[in-house]
This record gives structure tokens, C-alpha cells and sequence, in this order.
């Protein structure tokens, strides 16, 4: 199943980059997902597997909650869904830090959910000792009237709604989550990360709104992601202001050379970060166990 998987969301991508309109972005999707994957010295485990029940849900802890939240849009003129998790115990008299997380291209609000279960990953960590407690929001990344991952979702219409999303989630989602739940208003309790094309999203809209979030989580990064010296012209400025740059994907993955690039400019200009290769494709096992390790280093001291 999870096979079967992987190759889908390979093929998903590979329709992003073609759905673009242009000869040279279907070349590209071409050469990245039919290209022999090569792997240099940087490209190797920073973090062994996660145990086996990481994600199995136990009776003998307290547990969150997920619930659905609606804010209204100005950029889509509608009212939106996301899904809010709430830690075990949750209490309005103590403030929490945020976690945007953000789908792929074929996901919406609830992949995350069906796919990894990031409420469980939390609650167990929690119960531990080794995460934060904190509020994970899940949004639709697709910020257009329709955001249904329905009928032509490949259009050119469909993928601009990705990138209109970064001011849907800035200017509205951000401000109703703060309007509503019990959270901490700083950027430094603020944290943005996404798996495959809400990898590039995270990217994208965290390192050029270093005012905004402090932490950033990119799980293999889809070609969506702009390259590294348009992101960071000033490395000196993301070195001072981001609490936390993860960066990971799998070495079975077609895909690897887009967070390949992102890293070698990384090492290059001396930033630092974590560069996690698993043994993982393009699918759930490698965005849960990366969800797994970034959230026990996420809102932690540096």
C-alpha cells in the first residue's frame, strides 16, 4: 500500500511541474523524477528510525483533541477549514506556541491526519517528556474559492492557489487562530513546516517572513521551492532570526535533488541546519518519522 502510495505521489509531482505550461518546467519534472537519485557525503542519516510504535495510539496516556476551525478568507472572499489539534489537557489560562502544517499537492486539511497521524505522534511525545505541548494547525494550502482537491486540481489555477495561500495564511488564518485559541503571539512561537509541495511552500513564505516564524520544517520538498539564493540573500540574517531549520527527504526519492540544492547553499554560507536522508521514498513513512524527530526540537531551547 504504502508502495503504491509513494509512486502516486511521485506522479502527482510529476503533474505540478507539467501543469505549469511550459516545455522547460515538464523537462525538469522529467530529469527529477526519471533521474537516478546521487547521493553525495552530506546525504546520509542524521537520525535512525523512530521507534515502531512512535504513531500507535495508547489508552494509557491523556490525548488531544482535533477540531474543525473556520475563519473567513479576504483573498478567497470564503469561509475556510482547517483542522486544529489541541495537546492533552488543554487550558485557556496557559499560552501556546503554533505549528502551521502544511499538505502536499493532492491533500488537503486532512491528509496530515489520514496520512501520519501527527495527533498521535504528539500526544505519545507529550506523555513523554520530549515535545512541547503545543496547537498543530492543519489548513487547506490550496487558497482558492474551491479548495477541494477535486475536478482539474493540476490546473495552472489550481497550483496558483498554493502560492496565493502564503497571504491567506498570514493576513487571515493566523490572526483568526489568535482570535480564538489561547496561543502565544510572537514569532518565536510560530513554526511552519510541510511535507512535498507544502515542503516548498514552508520554505517559500517562512524564509522571506522571518518576522512571522522562528521555526522551519521542510519534508521533501517539491520543485515548488524557489532556489535557495533568491530565499536567503542575506545568510547572515536567517542565521540570526530562524530558531530551527529541519530539512529532510528520502534517498528513494526523485525529488531529493530539490532539498539536495537548498542544503549544499546551507553548508555553503555556513547556516546551520539538519539534513536528515532516510531510507524513505516520496510517502508517509518519511513524513512521519521526520514529524516525529522536528517536533521534539521545535519550541526548544536552541
Amino acid at each position: 500500500m504504502l508502495k503504491k502510495l509513494s509512486l502516486f505521489l511521485v506522479f502527482l509531482q510529476f503533474t505540478y511541474c507539467h501543469c505549469l505550461g511550459q516545455n522547460d518546467g515538464a523537462e525538469e519534472a522529467r530529469r527529477n523524477l526519471g533521474r537516478e537519485v546521487v547521493l553525495g557525503p552530506a546525504d546520509v542519516r542524521f537520525y535512525p528510525e523512530p521507534p515502531e510504535n512512535y504513531r500507535l495510539r495508547r489508552d494509557d496516556i491523556d490525548r488531544g483533541a482535533i477540531e474543525a476551525f473556520r475563519y473567513q478568507s479576504g483573498v478567497t472572499q470564503t469561509e475556510r477549514l482547517a483542522n486544529v489539534y489541541l495537546p492533552p489537557n488543554y487550558n485557556e489560562a496557559k499560552k501556546y506556541p503554533v505549528l502551521y502544517l502544511l499538505h502536499g499537492i493532492g491533500g488537503d486539511e486532512t491528509e496530515w491526519i489520514r496520512f501520519t497521524q501527527p495527533n498521535v505522534i504528539l500526544d505519545n511525545l507529550i506523555a513523554e517528556g520530549k515535545a512541547a505541548e503545543m496547537i498543530i494547525v492543519l489548513p487547506n494550502g490550496r487558497a482558492l474559492p474551491n479548495d477541494r482537491a477535486e475536478g482539474e486540481i493540476f490546473s495552472p489555477e489550481k497550483i496558483e492557489g498554493f502560492a496565493k495561500f502564503e497571504q491567506d495564511l498570514v493576513d487571515y488564518l493566523i490572526p483568526a487562530i489568535e482570535a480564538k485559541y489561547s496561543v502565544r503571539r510572537d514569532r518565536e512561537h510560530r513554526a511552519l513546516a510541510g511535507l512535498s509541495m507544502g515542503g516548498g511552500q514552508s520554505l517559500n513564505f517562512c524564509l522571506t517572513r522571518l518576522d512571522t516564524f522562528s521555526w522551519l520544517g521542510a519534508f521533501s520538498a517539491a520543485p515548488n521551492t524557489k532556489p535557495a539564493e533568491e530565499l536567503i540573500p542575506d545568510p547572515e540574517i536567517v542565521k540570526d532570526r530562524l530558531q530551527l531549520f529541519y530539512l529532510s527527504c528520502g534517498n528513494r526519492d526523485g525529488l531529493i535533488n530539490v532539498s539536495q540544492g537548498m542544503q549544499r547553499y546551507l553548508a555553503k554560507h555556513d547556516i546551520p541546519h539538519i539534513w536528515n536522508v532516510d531510507d524513505h521514498g516520496h510517502d508517509a513513512e518519511t513524513w512521519g518519522s521526520n514529524l516525529y524527530r522536528f517536533s521534539q526540537l521545535v519550541f526548544q531551547s536552541r
